[in-house]
């Protein structure tokens, strides 16, 4: 028997008198690798069966086994991939411009880009085109909604580090009804994905009467622009420098800086119920259509959505590099980054004294960004001014406590600031000569 074979039985057996088959059985066994002896006993004694090489054996069917299934989904999942991308290739429309007629003229009908001519790419050009159409699907070519040539501006209305607000003219047609806008141009430096970000707060913000509403965007090519309804009177910070003479010679400043307030105030609160950070909340991005009842929130460029950070307490870190207006930022952001909802709380009262000075520069004693930031982190806090309402500097110093868990939410100013406007409401002064004109007529 050669000893060359890996597994080996041995069968202990008695003897036979039947020779022949005894031979023909161990010519059987041989021919297997069985290993036989004699034994007087007339039964089987015992069986000595190796199962290493058997083991291998069953391993290596069983990894053939799952190797075939594995091949067998793959093919499929391949085959339905294949099968999907030829379907997206047959769906995907050819976009094809189409030109007014000259006979019915549209003034509505934006301009459409002129293709490039192919002819004039170079190799490098055309061989990037050859490996983009590699590619089983593209997004369509954005075409802009409009551009700069279909404005006329008007006048500049105000001009802040991410772009400039203009009164503007639309020259053919309206847009959404309006002939007259507001349009923000971002200024050099800003990306599309910023003013993407910002598209998409106005959007979820949806319609407010005291929030700038949304008409149009041109987020593809530069200059980057925002369409918004048209607003006669300018921000509130130049309305109050500019009429500051009669607005002090009105017995109802105080009554009409509270109305303003308490506007403002909902605005904020609407939009912290669509968790939205403003960040910029400040004078200046207050936008007057008739004062004190119509006024509203713009300026959501440096705004958060909530809803779209990784988690809530991320969401309030606010970038490093990123610039802001110190002024009007609560000490929790100098110490730790951080700014939530209750640093636009920290902005309103900021507000609310720059409308009691007639727009003047918060802390007007410092000079240098180090002067405010430490001042404010040490407990500064601007002089309130002696014309101010008692009611509303308790509202002012709530929204400065420190820390800013202290401070109330936007709900809880409301209610406050409603219940001032209705108690002014039942009293009149009857020293005011407007009243008591109007009672004569």
């Amino acid at each position: 028997m050669s000893s060359t074979w890996g597994p080996a039985i041995l069968i202990v057996f008695s003897t036979s008198s039947d020779e022949t088959s005894r031979s023909d059985f161990f010519k059987t066994c041989d021919a297997f690798g069985v290993i036989m002896t004699n034994n007087s006993s007339p039964y089987f004694n015992g069986i000595n069966i190796d199962f290493g090489h058997t083991i291998l054996i069953c391993i290596y069917a069983v990894t053939m086994f799952f190797m075939i299934v594995l091949g067998c989904l793959c093919l499929n999942k391949y085959r339905s991939m294949k099968k999907t991308i030829r379907e997206l290739r047959q769906r995907r429309p050819a976009v094809i411009p189409q030109v007014p007629s000259q006979d019915s003229p549209s003034p509505d009908v934006l301009k459409i880009p002129e293709l490039p001519d192919r002819t004039k790419e170079d190799p490098l050009q055309r061989q990037q085109s050859k490996l983009s159409c590699r590619f089983p699907w593209k997004p369509p070519l954005q075409v802009p909604r409009f551009t700069k040539g279909d404005l006329s501006l008007i006048q500049l209305i105000k001009a802040g580090r991410e772009g400039a607000f203009y009164k503007a003219r639309i020259i053919r047609g309206t847009c959404n009804g309006h002939s007259l806008v507001i349009c923000k141009i971002g200024k050099e430096g800003i990306t599309s994905k910023q003013m993407e970000n910002e598209v998409s707060i106005m959007r979820k913000l949806a319609y407010h009467k005291n929030v700038m509403q949304l008409l149009d965007w041109n987020t593809v090519e530069q200059p980057y622009m925002l369409l918004m309804e048209f607003i006669s009177c300018g921000t509130l910070r130049s309305f109050v420098q500019k009429h500051k003479d009669e607005l002090i010679a009105d017995p109802e400043l105080q009554s009409q800086f509270t109305i303003a307030s308490y506007h403002i105030a909902l605005a904020m609160e609407h939009l912290h119920s669509k968790m939205v950070v403003h960040s910029n909340l400040a004078l200046r991005n207050i936008l007057v259509s008739q004062f004190p009842w119509e006024v509203k929130v713009a300026e959501f460029g440096l705004a958060r959505d909530l809803t779209r950070m990784r988690s809530r307490h991320s969401s309030r870190k606010k970038q490093y590099k990123e610039r802001v207006p110190l002024r009007w930022y609560p000490p929790e952001y100098f110490r730790n980054n951080y700014y939530s909802s209750k640093g636009d709380v920290w902005a309103f009262g900021i507000l609310l004294w720059e409308m009691q000075t007639f727009g003047t520069l918060p802390y007007p004693d410092l000079n240098t960004s180090e002067q405010v930031v430490y001042s404010i982190c040490a407990g500064y806090r601007n002089t309130v001014p002696d014309t101010c309402r008692p009611e509303i500097e308790n509202v002012m110093q709530d929204c400065w406590l420190d820390p800013y868990t202290s401070r109330p939410a936007f709900t809880h100013i409301v209610k406050i600031l409603e219940s001032i406007v209705e108690r002014d409401g039942d009293y009149v002064d009857v020293d005011n000569q407007r009243i008591m004109n109007a009672r004569e007529k």
